[in-house]
């Protein structure tokens, strides 16, 4: 079994990373930032100095950090990784950032003699802590492959769609699903809630019908139950809708719902709700609304 570099154990990349220690994989960070989560080393999760140090003693490097800059950084910046690699190794970006630099840093890590895999994720936090993520998969078909083990203990629907960027592209596009998905199910349980009915019965008969989805089914629950600890924080989704309207515009494409959506989440954000979940877009329209669903 290869040796897995993972940079980013955060809300998403611990449970990832545990999952690879529990399928026997060697898996080494970098203590650069923080002490690593005490149940991962618990696992046998080994650290090093630095990620260049990472890259040293991994055979596959897996990022996952917030956004385009910091996997700027933690790639190419001083003590970087690029500056480890040796030909012959995989990096892997997981994170959700930018399709557009994706492609500047799949040619950067190929010039080294190195594959990439831009490999975005979607499911959130309890998709990550079931090993059931979609996983959207940018480049070669040989990357692809060798990586397909490392991908099957993190997630179950694992696609390569297309060459490096084409994976972060269809991030994008998840997004706008979700966030206007997100919007959809808000607006009809505020609607319900104002009228008079019961939410939670109203959301309990919506699930039997063509309105069903996972969204009304898991982030209607919260917006009922007022449960808005995050699983994915407003403040990402506003950073992904951002690149799915930076896309748009150098596409020549009009995406209009998105646009509300972002105000939306623009609106949450401004009255601190950032770093809540993203179901919490309800807010927004309650306050429009002078009614709370819960």
């Amino acid at each position: 079994m290869e040796n897995i570099g993972f940079i980013g154990l955060g809300i998403m990349g611990s449970p990832m990373a545990g999952h690879l220690l529990d399928a026997g994989y060697a898996v080494i960070t970098t203590d650069h930032r923080s002490p690593p989560p005490a149940d991962l080393v618990a696992k046998g999760l080994k650290t090093v100095t630095g990620n260049a140090a990472v890259a040293q003693a991994a055979d596959i490097i897996i990022t996952m950090v917030p956004d385009t800059p910091q996997v700027d950084e933690v790639l190419f910046g001083e003590d970087g990784v690029a500056s480890g690699l040796s030909k012959g190794k995989l990096v892997i970006d997981m994170s959700s950032i930018s399709p557009i630099a994706t492609k500047t840093f799949a040619q950067k890590i190929n010039a080294l003699g190195c594959d990439y895999l831009d490999a975005p994720v979607s499911g959130g936090e309890v998709g990550a802590r079931a090993a059931s993520l979609t996983i959207m998969v940018g480049g070669e078909e040989n990357a692809f492959e060798r990586a397909r083990p490392v991908f099957e203990k993190m997630g179950k629907n694992i696609t390569l769609v297309g060459p490096n960027s084409v994976g972060q592209t269809t991030k994008v596009a998840n997004q706008i699903v979700v966030a206007l998905t997100i919007e959809a199910v808000a607006e009809a349980l505020v609607f319900a809630s104002k009228a008079g009915a019961d939410p939670a019965r109203v959301r309990q008969a919506l699930m039997g019908g063509l309105a069903a989805s996972r969204i009304l089914e898991v982030h209607g629950e919260r917006m009922i139950k007022r449960t808005f600890d995050p699983g994915f924080r407003i403040e990402l989704h506003q950073k992904d809708l951002n690149l799915a309207l930076e896309g748009a515009r150098s596409l020549g494409v009009s995406l209009p719902n998105t646009s509300t959506a972002q105000q939306l989440f623009n609106s949450c954000a401004a009255n601190g709700g950032a770093k809540e979940d993203h179901s919490a877009l309800v807010r927004a329209l309650e306050r429009m609304a002078g009614h709370d669903v819960g």
